[in-house]
């Protein structure tokens, strides 16, 4: 059959980070590239927008802590061939109850790759942040130089316009409505859009965030279990007086409070005044038909900003609060993989990020464009990010952390 559809080295679909981050990959690489987005470029709907997104290597899976390692310096070296910032360093700093599997698997994997970190008790925070941070007698803090805040929009739009300047070609407003495998095996695909209009690809990646699951069960009838959340960030002020002492400029880290909830934020950096908090969760929801509207009870984050921050940050009410997405898989484990199928090595998926995929963007990217371009890629890691582990197991992969890892976590 003769298709007399313009043809592309690489098709990515989707673009958010990681789509726009791949698709930068993949023509630094010299293939000829499509980028496609559905909605205008840097929308609002999905996962990808804002003013700040934490980056830290506090992870209790050594996978991801090797993810955010690789990351920082491929950030800093797309900053370099941009021109202009979006990664600023900071320290982080974890903290929860002292018998937190969780944290104490934090503190291994930091032992394990020899960084840099010092656990305080209760006391020893106080000391540290001078009375700016304050934790229960019975919780532990964790400090390292491995934090920081990024700013998701500027970074989205680097990694379009650094995929512009190697040869891509970036069209929005241009809805995927099929992915069609071409002839036999490494023969491509032919993605048509909304407008009628279609595109051969050699190979394809599919980065379409809270769209994932409605894509790919479109395409080929697979049912992925990555359910779109809508999740809502809050910015609070700082108590007069205090408007510095919570400042990025002024040493306040990016921190993390484990236990019910989960809370993360970031130091006051955007908005003067204001100190960025959040819970990790939402509410299930269509990405097409949000409610757009807060949906989270405020009271725990309401103690929470209270007990920790002291008194300094007014926690009778946020000033205001955005709204994002999240991809979550039930073990909050990405899914970087080929579709397989009819579609053999032809078609890589990336999803599921679980709303704390975005600070490992370029190093994702990297191994989606690998995935793509070679059939393969370097790295352990991707054992666990198969789709295939939901047919073995529906909740994913299983999340133990040994009697010797939380037993020699070594901060006490």
């Amino acid at each position: 059959m003769e298709y007399s559809t313009e043809e592309f080295d690489v098709i990515v679909i989707g673009a958010g980070v990681m789509g726009s981050s791949t698709a930068y990959q993949t023509a630094r690489r010299g293939q000829k590239t499509l980028l496609l987005e559905q909605y205008d470029f840097l929308h609002h709907r999905g996962s990808s927008h804002g003013e700040s997104r934490t980056i830290r290597a506090t992870y209790p899976e050594d996978y991801y802590t090797d993810l955010v390692l690789e990351s920082y310096a491929l950030w800093e070296q797309a900053e370099s061939e941009i021109g202009y910032k979006v990664y600023f360093k900071a320290h982080q700093f974890d903290m929860g109850p002292s018998d937190s599997k969780i944290l104490r698997a934090v503190i291994a994997s930091y032992r394990r790759k020899s960084l840099p970190h010092r656990a305080l008790n209760s006391q020893q925070v106080a000391e540290q942040f001078s009375g700016r941070i304050q934790i229960p007698e019975n919780w532990v803090g964790v400090y390292s130089d491995k934090g920081g805040v990024i700013k998701p929009s500027k970074a989205v739009s680097m990694f379009q316009t650094l995929a512009l300047k190697n040869g891509a070609v970036l069209k929005d407003n241009s809805e995927v409505k099929e992915i069609k495998k071409i002839g036999g095996e490494n023969d491509g695909v032919l993605v048509t859009i909304a407008s009628g209009e279609s595109f051969r690809g050699k190979k394809c990646v599919v980065t379409v965030g809270a769209w994932t699951r409605k894509l790919v069960k479109t395409v080929c009838g697979v049912e992925l279990p990555i359910q779109p959340l809508e999740t809502t960030v809050s910015y609070w002020r700082i108590k007069e007086g205090y408007v510095s002492d919570y400042a990025i400029d002024n040493g306040f880290p990016s921190f993390a409070g484990y236990g019910d909830p989960y809370i993360c934020g970031t130091p006051s950096f955007e908005y003067p005044g204001l100190i960025k908090v959040g819970i990790h969760g939402g509410y299930p929801c269509d990405p097409d038909k949000r409610p757009w509207r807060p949906g989270m009870s405020l009271g725990a984050m309401k103690e929470w900003i209270q007990k920790r921050f002291s008194g300094r940050v007014d926690s009778s009410k946020p000033i205001t609060t955005q709204l994002c997405m999240y991809s979550m898989t039930p073990d909050e484990d990405f899914v970087l993989d080929f579709l397989g199928g009819e579609f053999g090595k032809d078609v890589v998926m990336g999803g599921g990020f679980s709303g704390h995929g975005f600070k490992m963007a370029p190093a994702v990217a990297r191994l989606l464009a690998d995935l793509a371009l070679t059939g393969e890629t370097k790295g352990n890691g991707l054992k666990y990010f198969r789709i295939g582990r939901f047919v073995e197991n529906p909740k994913g992969n299983v999340k133990e952390y040994s009697e010797e890892q939380i037993n020699n976590c070594g901060w006490i």
